[in-house]
């Protein structure tokens, strides 16, 4: 595809010189329409001199009425109608006035008298002044309204923003909230090597989430790389009742999503899965392209929503008194940022699998960056991953 060597400037962008540019063309057009028509009935070529001095008259008015418009433009309906509607008659007169008295000069031995001249040209010159009015207001007008759209899409993006930010900003003490209590067991069981590798590891995870935006996205290959991590952690308190496998096609690796997005996930699963079952469970995150979308599939091998925490479970929010009681940002908050960050283009599905479990799938446009950085994630979320 081409691209034009150059980026077109927006005709208003500039509001002064769009409107010397429209003046210029308006006023020089109305000149060359008389001009021609001059010509067209036969008048000598001094005629146009006295089109040009009528030219410039309304030029110069129109200036003097911009200067009044631009005032009266900001001010309630009834006065800017109202004093447009006294000024511009009276305006019209000077114009017709100067022009009749430019025409008697030009014909001193005419027939007509001033008064007739007057009148005869006060029709036209309400047409170019009275068009050159309208034209000015709708103008300022459309300018007005689309400034006011252009905030109003600023002011949504900001909310868009900020809510994006408070969302994402929840995982962190959601997340917190298990983990130091984590770690204040191992301590109580002076358990202090356990204790201080959690410590260091979460400490690191942190310091993963802080480099990125809160209404940043990341790859899918670096949000597989701080999953890992947490895994990491997690698999210190449940060993071997965790269990973990990646299915991520590469092709899918560039594909671009909300950061931390697939930790709450994992989270939940480990909470309603792990949790409950001695055997542990197994939590598989797959990746696929399907079409124009990125599918990302996470699922457990736990009870699923066969048991009778079923709606616990959607909500992200637990009763169960052996669990501390959690606070209610785990799917949930999935939906609310997939719904922020995609509008309708976006699927999110809770699934109860034929085999059992359960599974959470996510469908977001695939996009990629141009100039992808490379993963900012600590040497220890290798060292974790197996």
């Amino acid at each position: 595809m081409a691209v034009l060597p150059f980026r077109p400037t927006p005709f208003f962008a500039n509001k002064n010189k769009a409107f010397w540019r429209l003046q210029v063309l308006g006023w020089g057009g109305a000149f060359a329409l008389r001009a021609v028509s001059s010509l067209a009935n036969g008048q000598p070529l001094s005629f146009f001199v006295l089109i040009l001095i009528q030219t410039i008259t309304g030029f110069s008015i129109s200036l003097l009425l911009s200067v009044l418009y631009r005032f009266l433009i900001a001010q309630r309906p009834l006065i800017t109608w109202g004093v447009t509607a006294l000024v511009l008659p009276f305006a019209v007169g000077l114009y017709a006035f100067i022009d009749a008295w430019v025409i008697q000069l030009y014909r001193s031995d005419g027939t007509a008298s001033f008064a007739q001249l007057l009148i005869g040209v006060f029709y036209l010159d309400l047409t170019l002044l009275g068009a050159w009015t309208a034209l000015y207001y709708a103008v300022n007008f459309f300018l007005q309204v689309e400034e006011q759209n252009d905030q109003l899409m600023r002011l949504e993006n900001q909310a868009t923003s900020a809510q994006l930010a408070m969302l994402r900003y929840q995982l962190n003490p959601h997340f917190l909230f298990n983990t130091l209590n984590s770690i204040s067991t191992l301590v109580l069981l002076k358990q202090t090597e356990p204790a201080n590798a959690m410590l260091t590891r979460l400490s690191s995870f942190l310091r993963y989430t802080l480099v990125n935006q809160p209404t940043g996205r990341v790859t899918v290959a670096q949000e597989v790389e701080t999953l890992k991590l947490y895994l990491g952690i997690e698999r210190m308190r449940f060993e071997e009742r965790l269990r973990t496998t990646f299915h991520i096609d590469p092709a899918t690796e560039p594909g671009l999503l909300p950061s931390l997005l697939l930790q709450p996930l994992v989270e939940n699963a480990i909470k309603y899965a792990v949790t409950p079952q001695e055997s542990g469970a197994e939590i598989t995150i797959s990746t696929q392209l399907v079409g124009q979308n990125l599918r990302i599939t996470v699922s457990d091998t736990g009870p699923g929503l066969q048991t009778g925490g079923d709606d616990n479970r959607v909500s992200g929010v637990s009763f169960d008194g052996g669990e501390p009681v959690s606070t209610g940002v785990g799917l949930a908050n999935i939906r609310d940022r997939l719904a922020q960050a995609y509008g309708e283009q976006h699927r999110f599905d809770t699934v109860n699998p034929p085999e059992g479990g359960f599974a959470v799938v996510i469908e977001i446009p695939f996009e990629r960056r141009n100039d992808m950085a490379p993963a900012a994630v600590p040497a220890q979320a290798a060292a974790v991953a197996g």
